[in-house]
């Protein structure tokens, strides 16, 4: 039998993300936020090749992403109630770190492993800031997609796309639990 670490499994089978908008001051220092990323980069990597990359985001900076989003938005049409629920998004938060998928050219690591090693990195962020006793929500929203927002609001390079928008805060609010996934629907044992 193997060496149980139940602290650890008790954590991973009661996580919950707090809704960013539930999430306010005080926010993680740089002192507390290094050892949240430094956990969200021992993620499975194949090839060790780092294929993201993080960008954290102060108050200031999603203030300034915040007013990159009703001229975008408007420009591609999209619903006015859709541009102020992402733009809420930023003008809401104090802290957030944009996971930024960067593949790198590799013979011998298809680009979609290095896709699934990004998301991997945005779930251990997310659970690394609520392990260290943080509240934390993964976003990401529509304008996160469009490559002048990704290009001019965070100098992201034209191979590189953002993964994910880890929002960091202080728990206001406790959620409530919610429905989980049957097991039973999404199970499959083969043993021949």
């Amino acid at each position: 039998m193997p060496d149980l670490n139940q602290a650890a499994l008790d954590f991973l089978l009661t996580r919950r993300s707090r809704p960013a908008k539930t999430l306010s001051a005080p926010y993680p220092d740089r002192a507390a936020l290094l050892p949240i990323l430094t956990a969200a980069a021992r993620t499975p990597d194949h090839g060790k090749l780092e294929p993201w990359r993080f960008i954290v985001l102060q108050k200031p900076a999603l203030t300034r992403l915040a007013d990159l989003v009703a001229p975008l938005g408007e420009t591609l049409g999209e619903a006015p109630e859709k541009i102020e629920k992402v733009k809420r998004q930023y003008l809401d938060s104090g802290l957030a770190v944009a996971v930024v998928f960067s593949p790198k050219e590799s013979e011998k690591v298809p680009q979609i492993e290095q896709l699934y090693s990004t998301g991997a990195v945005c779930l251990s962020l997310l659970n690394a800031a609520l392990a260290a006793g943080w509240g934390a929500n993964w976003l990401s929203g529509w304008v996160s997609h469009e490559r002048a927002f990704c290009e001019q609001g965070l100098g992201l390079a034209a191979h590189e796309s953002i993964a994910g928008l880890i929002h960091i805060g202080t728990e206001t609010i406790a959620p409530p639990e919610r429905p989980r996934p049957d097991l039973g629907e999404i199970v499959t044992w083969v043993n021949a």
